[in-house]
């Protein structure tokens, strides 16, 4: 397929490769450490807006040429994994050295709902994910509506590769990438292929979602000579960067470094460079009679231009195999960096090293706990002195970073006792150092005395404790119900903790726990559902373990906010009863009507207080249909279906 070039949509320079490589690219490079959200891994280009994106114009002709494969071999590969291999063959092909491939990306078959791509209301708008100095705001990875990173023409096409690097050293730290690995991807991306700017782009028809039908899901059809070839227009710039397009190289950085540049413009009106007084070296596309000048991007000026990039990119000039190591372990990181723990990774190309980007755990090499040591362990638990809320609340800290959309965090690993997690406020250091110590002598004591190999993670201690402080909270209600627990987390140690990166998982709200750190133009209330769609919650579940969660007391410091009860650490319904109370009436106390005290109607007394994440199961309609359910009087009986959600739950975030 690489070299196999169709009338319809020719090959430049006679080889797929380039355009594979950005159609991979521009799937993986979606991804945000922020959230975790984006990425190439449910193949997610193929739906919109990601298919209609103006950075990814001319990308469906890639995903087309790609069909055959995907028709012969069916279920065997999905979407999601044929777009990222595309791009590794094709480095392949053009004579690159690549780390290696792990398969296991699910398809997925509608457009995520649940991703912010920003407010703007026009392609490349840029006015609502800016503040101050122009910083872009979170979760934001791309500095214009629609694009993966930033303008290559500079900030606002200004043409300014000076001003450039704030934003691409932002955008490509969004997704986790630092300055050596940005210099790698840009240099090394910038190895192959040319952009397309061979006209005006008023030639190019819609976008594939606002095509007519007889286009058949392709978009961007152009009326400019052939529409195709040397007459493409895609992001209407027309830069290509060396002499040898379709071969891997150092050609890029020797041409950045060898030559002054002048500004000019692409004959779509773009802003790019040329060389001064350059030889004509730059082989054609399509006609192997033309020659051309090498040209660059303002974003290429950047890596040599800014004093950080160009220190890289020069090293990467002297030492071509540091620059190539470089590149194939950014690029590997790049198109892999969403799927999670390497143990996701599938086929016979999976490197065997691990990176510490990867969270790396440690394999299982012991017996694991049975049912018998299970039920001892909880009991010296619960005789340890540790209270129930601090039992559950230090189980919900170590589960509740895990994030549904890039698989990171969780409980695995009880990266928890180490920086920066035993230092986040919202975990409540003080409490955690002393929970763990505890949990940490009973899993000592259990260990030395066990026979044959046999011993318990404090990963797995900590689940289970907070197993058994539901048990607990579930008794002195009056009822008697077993919280499921499945052991084999491991415990991963400090050097294998990425502390930066680790960083991102912490919680600025987390309505689990009634915590909100600071302002935010989003409602409490909104962060709440965003949390519990990272932890892959369902709307019951989320009600169901808000409620939970009150009456055990996890509020972070104690705060009494919606612990609606006169018996706390007891697993009751009352916050839902009590919320639901016709005699109570509830008024905003702060000016952002973020905080309301609930008064008797008859006396005037102050009842309850709550915040908006509180209250807002009692205002919203569907969530008050769920906390009604879980406020009738059998949700007081030991099946109950909160228990047996709140379990699931728990279990989901372990």
């Amino acid at each position: 397929l690489m070299t196999d070039s169709q009338d319809w949509w020719p090959a430049d320079f006679g080889h797929y490769g380039p355009q594979f490589i950005r159609m991979t690219w521009h799937a993986a490079g979606t991804y945000r450490i922020t959230d975790g959200r984006g990425g190439g891994g449910r193949g997610q280009q193929r739906f919109a807006p990601l298919d209609s994106w103006p950075d990814n114009v001319n990308i469906d002709k890639s995903r087309r040429l790609l069909w055959p494969i995907k028709q012969k071999y069916g279920k065997k590969i999905s979407w999601a994994d044929l777009i990222i291999l595309a791009g590794n063959v094709a480095l392949e092909s053009m004579g690159f050295r690549t780390v290696g491939f792990g398969g296991g990306r699910p398809d997925v078959w509608e457009p995520d709902e649940d991703v912010n791509w920003g407010a703007e209301i026009q392609w490349l708008g840029v006015d609502k994910r800016f503040s101050g100095d122009r910083d872009l705001v979170q979760p934001f990875g791309a500095t214009h509506m629609g694009l993966i990173y930033v303008n290559p023409e500079g900030p606002n096409a200004s043409g300014d590769y000076m001003a450039a690097a704030k934003d691409i050293r932002a955008t490509f730290g969004r997704m986790a990438m630092n300055d050596e690995e940005t210099v790698a991807l840009i240099a090394g991306g910038h190895t192959f292929g040319k952009c397309h700017g061979a006209a005006p782009e008023s030639h190019k028809g819609p976008e594939p979602e606002g095509a007519p039908l007889q286009a058949q899901g392709l978009g961007w059809m152009s009326d400019y000579g052939t529409g195709h070839g040397s007459d493409t227009i895609s992001s209407g710039i027309e830069v290509t960067w060396t002499k040898t397009p379709a071969l891997w190289s150092n050609n890029y950085l020797e041409n950045l470094f060898k030559h002054e540049w002048e500004l000019t413009q692409s004959p779509a009106g773009a802003k790019q460079w040329v060389a001064k007084n350059a030889e004509e070296i730059i082989p054609d596309a399509h006609d192997p009679s033309k020659k051309h000048k090498p040209t660059m991007l303002t974003t290429d000026l950047t890596m040599r231009f800014d004093p950080e990039f160009g220190k890289i990119s020069r090293r990467f000039l002297d030492d071509p195999q540091a620059f190539a190591d470089a590149f194939a372990r950014a690029w590997f990181k790049l198109i892999h960096r969403d799927m999670g723990p390497r143990a996701r990774y599938l086929g016979p190309e999976v490197p065997k090293e691990e990176f510490l980007w990867q969270d790396p755990i440690p394999a299982v090499n012991h017996k694991l706990v049975d049912d018998k040591d299970i039920a001892s362990l909880k009991s010296k638990v619960l005789a340890s002195g540790l209270s129930v809320s601090q039992l559950v609340s230090t189980a919900w800290a170590s589960a509740s970073t895990f994030r549904g959309s890039d698989k990171r965090g969780g409980a695995n690993g009880a990266r928890i006792r180490f920086a920066p997690q035993k230092d986040w406020e919202v975990n409540q250091p003080a409490q955690l150092a002393k929970v763990l110590q505890k949990l940490e002598g009973i899993q000592k004591e259990f260990n030395g005395a066990a026979s044959g190999g046999k011993k318990i993670s404090l990963a797995d201690l900590i689940v289970l404790a907070g197993c058994a402080g539901v048990e607990q909270a579930a008794k002195n209600a009056g009822h008697n119900v077993k919280v499921p627990f499945a052991p084999g987390r491991m415990d991963a140690s400090q050097e294998q903790t990425d502390v930066e990166a680790m960083g991102a998982l912490e919680p600025f709200a987390d309505g689990f726990r009634n915590y909100l750190n600071g302002k935010y133009s989003v409602t409490a209330e909104a962060l709440l559902v965003d949390r519990a769609q990272l932890l892959t919650l369902t709307a019951p579940e989320m009600t169901v373990l808000i409620g939970g969660m009150r009456m055990l007391g996890t509020n972070v410091n104690g705060d009494k906010h919606g612990v609606f009860t006169s018996k706390p650490e007891a697993l009751t319904n009352d916050f839902f009863v009590n919320l639901l109370d016709m005699g109570t009436e509830w008024k905003p106390v702060s000016q952002d009507a973020d905080v309301f005290e609930g008064h008797d109607r008859k006396t005037g007394k102050v009842k309850w207080t709550g915040t908006r994440v509180d209250l807002v199961f009692g205002s919203n309609s569907q969530l008050r249909a769920l906390a009604e359910v879980y406020a009738q009087e059998r949700s007081l009986r030991p099946r109950a279906t909160g228990l047996s959600v709140g379990a699931r739950g728990t279990k989901a975030g372990a």
